[in-house]
């Protein structure tokens, strides 16, 4: 489809219904809270949980290497557990941002304070984490390599805490409290791959991630299991916060396609591909050539990373060339490796490598993070649909640059590979 044939479909799809967020701001899920702290009331009772289904795990990444660790496990909606965890099918649902968040509100978590590599009881010259398959750690990674949710029965050291406050509007989290016992109530079902990955004490991360993968499991599936330490050399295991966990899977991935295009012929022409979910404009442009990839974000007045309504749009960007990265991502984070990876997936499909430009534009219907799962997903499905042409990649900037908030000069001086095309940045303006 020629590019202004294309951009012509993007403007006529632009409907009502994709600003409705934006107008309601959704803050009915105050509401939704509310109701759920009086359902929460009626169904714990005393010090303790019984009959829960764990469909996930927790490892945050404060005053580590002591962190938080828990045990996810939906109250009331048992037989749903499956539902709650973040995954692929939030985006084939078409989940909002009020729905993302009352999943997330509706898990209790039983925490624990834990060494990384060491269970705190045990002391300093305990049993690493690789040799831990009891007691609560050891109920958190069998629920974590485990194909479905596992029931468990969960003893709580206090009642579970709620608090509802617009705070939990801006990072919803469900009921939590300090769990003092976790048990097993069946046996877990572990797949073979993942049974081989922990058997195997002298394998690398990076190898058993790119194996599970390979195999067919998904980066959802690897980086739960990675946070639980159950990945990588025995000497080296240890318990991996879960947002390190889901750049580091990303990442690990992504270099792995990365190299399986490096030999490949480019791609014949200039492609755009267009994708939107919750506010968030994705638009993939693909050129010929070798490997080079760029992510670039504009954050518009009123968004969620740019709240002020009276803000000019905040411009991020990061860039990689043939060889990849040697240093940290800056500005985008793991909206980066998310999104790479979703174009990696496309271009090892097709056994092709391209110039990669990706920009995300964040717009005012984005009032609440979601996390970067939906990065991943708004990338990966961008190339479902039709492609528009360009005759060349400055035609497409300055083309896409018209539904864009930013002029193509802009664009031309915050971003490395569209300066790159270009002679000189004053062809742009």
């Amino acid at each position: 489809m020629r590019l202004d044939a294309f951009l012509e479909e993007f403007e006529r799809d632009e409907a009502a219904e994709r600003r409705q967020l934006a107008k309601e701001r959704s803050y009915a899920i105050t509401d939704y809270l509310e109701d759920f702290e009086a359902r929460f009331e009626s169904i714990t009772s005393g010090d303790a949980l019984f009959g829960s289904t764990a469909p996930s795990i927790f490892v945050g990444h404060a005053n580590y290497p002591s962190v938080p660790t828990g045990l996810l496990s939906p109250v009331g909606n048992e037989d749903e557990a499956a539902s709650f965890v973040t995954d692929r099918s939030w985006y084939d649902q078409h989940l909002d941002i009020a729905e993302v968040f009352r999943r997330r509100s509706g898990l209790l978590t039983a925490n624990r304070s834990m060494e990384v590599t060491a269970p705190a009881r045990v002391g300093r010259f305990g049993p690493k984490v690789h040799d831990v398959w009891d007691g609560f750690l050891g109920v958190q990674r069998e629920v974590a390599v485990a194909d479905r949710p596992v029931d468990v029965e969960i003893g709580l050291a206090e009642r579970p805490t709620l608090e509802v406050t617009p705070d939990t509007v801006a990072e919803p989290r469900g009921p939590w409290a300090r769990a003092k016992s976790a048990d097993l109530t069946e046996n877990p079902s572990v797949p073979l791959e993942v049974e081989k990955t922990i058997s195997d004490d002298d394998w690398r991360a990076e190898g058993a991630m790119t194996y599970l993968y390979r195999r067919d499991f998904d980066v959802y599936d690897i980086h739960r299991i990675l946070s639980a330490g159950a990945l990588g050399e025995a000497r080296e295991r240890r318990l991996v916060p879960t947002r390190w966990s889901i750049t580091a899977v990303d990442d690990t991935v992504g270099k792995y396609l990365r190299g399986r295009i490096h030999s490949k012929e480019p791609i014949d022409g200039v492609e755009v591909w267009q994708n939107d979910f919750i506010g968030n404009y994705y638009w993939v442009i693909l050129a010929p050539g070798e490997w080079e990839y760029e992510l670039v974000e504009l954050k518009g007045a009123g968004s969620v990373w740019n709240p002020n309504p009276e803000d000019d749009i905040y411009i991020a960007a990061d860039y990689e060339g043939y060889e990849g990265r040697t240093g940290y991502v800056e500005q985008t984070a793991g909206a980066y490796h998310a999104a790479r990876l979703g174009v990696l997936e496309h271009l090892a499909a097709r056994e092709q490598q391209a110039k990669a430009l990706v920009i995300r534009n964040v717009t005012d219907e984005y009032w609440g993070p979601v996390g970067v799962w939906q990065v991943r997903e708004s990338v990966r499905n961008a190339f479902e649909g039709e492609r528009g042409r360009a005759p060349t990649m400055k035609q497409a900037i300055e083309s896409i640059c018209t539904v864009l908030p930013i002029t193509a000069g802009t664009l031309g001086r915050a971003s490395t590979l569209v300066a790159g095309q270009q002679a000189s940045l004053t062809a742009f303006d």
